[in-house]
């Protein structure tokens, strides 16, 4: 059996990918790391160079493949907004017509619960519920149309789910818990609300189990959405002090208002807009609304349609994350 990971050089790619070697699939990493790629193919999974703006990289790395794993995306908080067009709409379009021109047996796409969520609380919504008329950031709007021609795809008959799991994290993260750990060694942690804020996180094996099982689903299930966590809703500054306490570190937290801080990263995003190639914000809009606003996912249809449960927890996951942090010396 022939399995494709885009994004395969990535956080959660590079994790399925692994896990589809050890069920005895022939894997193929699609990436633009070549550092990252090397690894891989250290540990016997074929990696091919490709980009998913690039249509024919797209159409030659699908060719063949029994599945395909569409994990690739240009995921920030920021940039500009061709920049996520190009990558998450057009990349998952190439991937779509991949499928089609190879009559690839089942696509499982990753979306985002960013599409979910603005700047208000909302809890336990369901795959079903009503979308927000905008998105937060050009990364959820974008994704939002990635997904939208994942689902036409499927009821043009394309075999395809589509996964929206949350925060996921984990052994090998670059970007959730590292950032946290950045800004409260320079004593600028957010507790934004008084981190009282609910937020749903996603152990990386677990998102690795409900990508699994979304492959194997039986073909009525083809067109569905299901979000993906670990199931427990918890709150930020709780999360926050899980980890640190994890990492034997102190947490160095400051407390501001929502509106203080929601205006303050509007500021910040003008700032950062008004210079050409500009880092991103400190703060911005969306990241917010994501740890200030109480935002939680029902995974009721994953659980009973997928069969999907989360086996690790949120502190086996933070144990696990860091014990890989120390001993890489990240925690020095």
């Amino acid at each position: 059996m022939k399995a494709l990971v885009t994004g395969g050089t990535g956080f959660l790619g590079s994790r399925l990918a692994a896990r589809l070697r050890d069920a005895g699939w022939e894997v193929t990493a699609m990436g633009r790391s070549d550092e990252a790629g090397a690894r891989l193919k250290k540990e016997g999974i074929r990696y091919l160079k490709g980009d998913l703006r690039d249509s024919g990289h797209v159409m030659q790395a699908c060719a063949g493949q029994e599945a395909v794993f569409h994990c690739g995306a240009l995921s920030a908080s920021w940039g500009p907004y061709r920049d996520f067009q190009e990558t998450n709409v057009q990349g998952t379009a190439n991937v779509i017509a991949g499928c089609r021109r190879h009559g690839t047996a089942r696509l499982v796409h990753v979306s985002t619960p960013s599409v979910c969520f603005g700047s208000s609380h909302r809890l336990n919504v369901r795959e079903t519920d009503r979308l927000p008329a905008r998105q937060a950031s050009p990364y959820a709007a974008t994704k939002r149309m990635a997904e939208e021609a994942v689902l036409d795809a499927a009821a043009a008959g394309l075999s395809a789910i589509v996964l929206r799991p949350r925060a996921v994290f984990g052994p090998g993260d670059t970007s959730i818990l590292p950032r946290l750990i950045q800004v409260n060694a320079a004593g600028r942690l957010p507790m934004i609300g008084g981190g009282r804020a609910l937020i749903d996180l996603t152990y990386v094996d677990n998102a690795v189990d409900a990508l699994l099982l979304a492959r194997q689903a039986p073909e009525s299930l083809s067109g569905r959405v299901y979000h993906i966590t670990n199931g427990e809703p918890i709150p930020f500054a709780e999360a926050a002090e899980r980890l640190f306490r994890a990492l034997g570190e102190p947490m160095r937290a400051k407390k501001l208002p929502f509106p203080a801080a929601y205006a303050a990263a509007a500021l910040m995003e003008l700032a950062a807009a008004a210079v050409p190639g500009g880092r991103e914000p400190m703060l911005t809009r969306a990241t917010a609304g994501m740890i200030g606003r109480s935002q939680t996912l029902d995974i009721g249809a994953a659980r009973s349609e997928l069969g999907y449960e989360p086996r690790a927890s949120i502190d086996e996951g933070l144990a696990a994350f860091a014990a890989w942090w120390k001993e890489r010396d990240h925690g020095r």
